[in-house]
């Protein structure tokens, strides 16, 4: 026997089919259990994936709440101009206005004072009228100022103590002769003769009758000619009632204190005293 025989061999000894298959099952096991954790880490790794996967939907949503927040300011923004530009423009206009009625009330008080004006003129002018309608109206009746005839004496109650006689002589006498001669004529605004007369036209009838010719309206016949004393009257002379230039009435002083005149359309023509209405001025033409 070889002295070999007895020696263990250094070659592993075959394994079996059963250790075999044991071990395959046990490393089948194991790759399953190892699949299943695999699975199992697999998934558990897998959420944040899914949580990532949901952050771009996030950030939209947070993108247009960010676009419509900044619309919304955007359009406050512009609706705080808008309405800024409307205060402005109701302010100017507001302004504007408030400067236009200042205006308007300066030119209503304007107006109503000049108006007013014109109408205490017009009053004052009225009120000197109607006297001198009221003092002819009396005097008509208690027979002051008749006319005088050729023997000077008078021919009722409270006649002047002149004796009615003109000194004029000429041309002034012509023109005292007529207008006493209108006396008791109608007066008609406008009027010059021969059945009618008003004051300046009368006036101007009588010195046409000499070839003198004068301006149709009173406050043109009151600069007709050179400006004279009252205190230095001669028969012919042209008497006026206002300021020169813008009379309202005018006469022909006839001599004696005395004046014929065609005053208004209750008493028309009429001779009466200077002292009835002293008038304001008087002018010579002759």
């Amino acid at each position: 026997m070889s002295h070999t025989a007895h020696i263990r061999s250094h070659r592993k000894p075959r394994r079996s089919a059963s250790t075999l298959a044991v071990r395959a099952g046990v490393a089948g096991g194991v790759l399953s259990t190892l699949a299943v954790a695999g699975a199992s880490g697999s998934a558990n790794a897998a959420e944040p994936v899914t949580q990532t996967l949901e952050l771009p939907t996030l950030t939209a949503d947070l993108a247009a709440q960010a676009a419509q927040s900044a619309d919304a300011t955007e359009q406050a923004a512009a609706n705080y101009q808008l309405q800024a530009e409307r205060d402005a423009a109701a302010a100017k206009a507001a302004k504007k206005a408030e400067a236009d009625l200042a205006e308007a009330k300066k030119k209503a008080a304007e107006a109503k004072k000049k108006a007013e004006e014109e109408a205490r003129k017009e009053a004052a002018a009225r009120a000197s009228r109607t006297a001198e309608r009221t003092t002819l109206s009396a005097s008509a009746d208690a027979g002051t100022g008749t006319v005088l005839g050729d023997s000077g004496t008078g021919t009722g109650a409270g006649t002047s103590t002149d004796t009615g006689t003109s000194t004029a002589t000429g041309s002034a006498a012509a023109v005292v002769s007529f207008v006493r001669a209108q006396v008791g004529k109608a007066y008609v605004s406008g009027a010059t003769g021969p059945s009618a007369y008003d004051c300046s036209g009368l006036v101007q009838t009588a010195f046409k009758q000499i070839n003198v010719s004068l301006p149709r309206v009173s406050q043109d016949q009151s600069t007709a000619g050179t400006q004279v004393s009252l205190s230095n009257l001669q028969p012919g002379d042209i008497l006026y009632w206002g300021s020169a230039g813008s009379a309202y009435h005018v006469g022909v002083y006839v001599g004696g204190g005395m004046f014929v005149g065609a005053q208004n359309p209750s008493t028309g023509v009429v001779e009466r005293p200077l002292s009835y209405d002293p008038p304001t001025g008087a002018v010579r033409v002759l």
